[in-house]
């Protein structure tokens, strides 16, 4: 997992005329993306970076020298290695370590995968996507709030471990 891009932001589009871009914010604020000079894999170094006062953040980069340049980077996502994010505490995660991450419930049934963590406002909650099923269809969603009653353990090498009264059947 340490070597894994982690998206932290996305170029939203051009800001000005001379090469600033508009970003839209993954992480807990401009704050916590000033400790990073550059980002996908040094393709992109950071002249300046401010918080735009609406939730997102206007940068300028190095290689980015006009609007036309801006506006091609639309989309690009800003990602830095899992390496460089700064260690938790315990009981404390990243996003992106649990997105691929096996899902069973305590009773050992298998699950299936962690596809997305959502947070709507009350605590982010797992998105669980059964395995497919023999006719090759997709198989059922599920979510479950990741609190420490419906999830007591989670690790890189068990996966998520779910209370089996909040398995969706």
């Amino acid at each position: 997992m340490s070597d894994r891009p982690v998206t932290l932001a996305a170029i939203t589009g051009a800001h000005g005329v001379t090469g600033e871009v508009r970003l839209k914010l993954f992480g807990e604020g401009v704050a916590a993306l000033k400790r990073y000079r550059a980002f996908n894999d040094s393709r992109l170094t950071v002249k300046s970076l401010k918080d735009d006062g609406k939730g997102g953040a206007i940068a300028r980069f190095a290689e980015v020298p006009d609007r036309t340049a801006a506006e091609k980077l639309r989309g690009t996502a800003l990602t830095v290695s899992r390496a460089e994010l700064p260690e938790l505490a315990e009981g404390e995660y990243y996003h992106a370590d649990l997105l691929g991450l096996p899902a069973v419930s305590t009773t050992g049934e298998v699950l299936g995968t962690c596809i997305a963590v959502e947070n709507f406002g009350a605590g982010d909650v797992i998105e669980i996507e059964r395995p497919a099923g023999e006719d090759g269809k997709r198989g059922k969603r599920f979510m479950v709030p990741m609190r420490a009653e419906a999830v007591p353990e989670w690790s890189a090498e068990r996966g998520l471990v779910i209370e089996a009264a909040y398995v969706d059947q």
